[in-house]
Parts: C-alpha cells; structure tokens; sequence
C-alpha cells in the first residue's frame, strides 16, 4: 500500500525515533509498503517518521544510482533501530541533496564519506557494515530523519534565509507532487 509522504513543518519529522520491538505489529507489511511508497515517489530512502511513524526504521534502495555511483549497486536493505558511528578518514563532502519530504527543493549537504552501521534487518538479525561515498550519504540522509532532523538543518544560515518562502510553501503543502503527500496541521 502506498501511504502519504508527510512535509517538512509536520511535527512527527522533528520528533526523536523510538526503538522497534520484534513484536511490532504488522512490522513486515509497513516495511513492504515502506519500499512500494518510495519506489512509487521515485525516492532511494524513505524514513517512518516521513510516513507518519515516529520509530526507527528506513528503508533505502540506491541501486538506481549505480551507474553513477558504483557503491550504490547492491544498496537495498530495511534498517531497523540502526547505530551508526562516523569514520574520520577525510574531509567531508558537500553534494546536492532533495528529500520526498521537502518537494522540488535541493541544497547542497556536507557529509562524510565513511561511516559504520549497526541495525537489524526485518527479520531482526544483527548486522554491521561499513559504506563509503553516495551510499553513505543516502544512510546518513535516513538516518538524521530517526533523530528529527532533516538536511535542511546541515545548510548555512545564508541559504535557509534564501529558501525561507520554499519551505514555508511546503509546510502549508502549497507544492506540487507525483505522489501522495500530507501537510502539517494548521495551526490557528
């Protein structure tokens, strides 16, 4: 089932995550209609807070990138209640970055390029791995959505004054998109 993408404003994006219990009902069919909603939205990641749901897990599927960014190919998992620890082995990079949450807007996003992640897969098996480059950006991008952030939050106070009308548009849901979407509530 393809459930509503909620926008930048709603306040279930800017609340902290709680951890998922192997008892999650349902946990199986969410993280299946996770997958078709991003897939049908044309995303790589979806986060549960971006559907409404305040716990921890995301969904990510880069294969779609891998012409471009090889490290991306075999990129698809469901990451549930994940740890991720950032390897200091560089500078980090700035790249452009848009989210199914913030329709028709993309900022550019300093990252690092190495990072380590613990999660659990749907079936709660425990995995750890390290990912580098584009694929690590996408996870960090999820991954912030756990914490209430969005990559907005990573952009210099100049350019969050320039996109300031977007992102009130957004929140009011005064935007257009292919897929599904549901606004903040307004408030009187």
């Amino acid at each position: 089932m393809i459930l509503p993408i909620y926008l930048y404003g709603h306040p279930v994006l800017r609340k902290e995550a709680e951890d998922v219990e192997n008892d999650y009902p349902e946990l199986k069919k969410l993280i299946d209609d996770m997958f078709e909603t991003m897939y049908h939205s044309d995303g790589v990641g979806l986060a549960a807070p971006q559907v409404g749901l305040p716990i921890n897990i995301f969904v990510i599927d880069g294969s779609v990138l891998a012409d471009k960014f090889p490290e991306c190919k075999d990129l698809k998992l469901a990451v549930i209640n994940p740890e991720l620890e950032v390897i200091e082995d560089g500078a980090p990079v700035i790249r452009e970055e848009g989210c199914l949450s913030l329709p028709g807007l993309s900022e550019p996003v300093k990252r690092h390029e190495h990072i380590k992640l613990n999660w659990l897969d749907e079936d709660f098996n425990e995995h750890e791995q390290e990912f580098t480059g584009f694929a690590s950006r996408i996870i960090q991008h999820e991954f912030d959505h756990l914490l209430g952030t969005v990559y907005t939050d990573h952009v210099s106070g100049i350019r969050k004054q320039m996109i300031r009308t977007k992102l009130n548009n957004i929140a009011k849901g005064k935007v257009r998109c292919e897929y599904r979407t549901k606004a903040a509530p307004k408030i009187n």
